[in-house]
């Protein structure tokens, strides 16, 4: 039985919707947005104008998740690594560009039931941008539909290295070291992300051939899928053909796969 084809969908995504199958929707998709600055040179245009290009891709990809009840959608929005490494006037840009962001995109977000959430090192963002995060998560907490979260400042090396001293400073306060036991389920509740499902599908734009440190722990088992479509070009038709694509695959989780007629994969395993 395919989806009933919700509103809002142009003529090209309702096709590619058509064919997809709502038991094999993914409950959350993590999306490395890339090719900002190559989208910008190809057109001797200044980085910036990328990255401000890129805007109207994260409407339109946040805004076709949310219409076809993805549950869970984390965009990569700025590394660790921008934060050292770019141009301080243009990462002084980029967290311009996000205060407008946040402040433009609320209404949208509220009209589409989006919450907004967040994931890295906030604290060490400048206060100006942190009130306006805080404020968008704010308007946006009563929001029963996707869960939309900006990776921001964020690594997934850091993010490991503050589960395990999350840990450790837990057990300081209940008996010292010495009882501390650490596992998998352990880590999880002590990542950024403890709050959302690990990715069925990671999504990698301008057919680069890396995580760049994005979610190294929770993308064990996701499906990658990379296009060579840079960021500033890709829109919710992009999302579905993705989609369309991530169900083709079967998910072995490490085990066998049994078909139960259906054509629908079951786990067997997950090692």
């Amino acid at each position: 039985m395919h989806l009933k084809v919700p509103a809002g969908l142009d003529r090209k995504e309702a096709e590619v919707y058509s064919r997809l199958h709502p038991e094999r929707l993914p409950q959350h998709i993590a999306i490395i947005m890339d090719g900002n600055g190559r989208w910008a040179r190809r057109r001797h245009l200044p980085r910036i104008a990328g990255h401000r290009a890129g805007v109207a891709a994260v409407r339109s990809v946040v805004e076709t998740a949310a219409r076809i009840h993805i549950p869970s959608l984390t965009l990569y929005a700025f590394s660790e690594e921008n934060w050292k490494r770019r141009p301080r006037t243009e990462v002084s840009f980029l967290m311009s560009l996000l205060q407008r962001y946040l402040k433009a995109e609320v209404p949208t977000l509220n009209k589409n039931n989006i919450r907004l959430e967040y994931i890295g090192r906030q604290h060490e963002l400048s206060s100006d941008v942190q009130d306006r995060m805080a404020w968008a998560r704010e308007a946006t907490g009563h929001n029963t539909g996707m869960t939309l979260t900006l990776a921001l400042n964020y690594s997934a090396r850091t993010e490991i290295v503050d589960a395990f001293n999350s840990l450790l400073a837990m057990a300081q306060q209940n008996g010292g070291v010495a009882h501390l036991e650490v596992d998998e389920e352990a880590i999880a509740r002590h990542l950024y992300t403890r709050h959302l499902p690990d990715p069925d599908l990671v999504i990698r734009t301008s057919g680069e051939m890396r995580l760049s440190n994005f979610l190294l722990w929770q993308l064990a088992y996701a499906e990658i899928y990379v296009t060579p479509t840079l960021w500033p070009d890709f829109r919710g038709l992009h999302l579905l053909e993705a989609l369309a694509e991530y169900q083709k695959r079967e998910r072995r989780y490490g085990g066998l796969v049994e078909d139960h007629g259906n054509g629908i994969p079951s786990r067997q395993g997950k090692h």
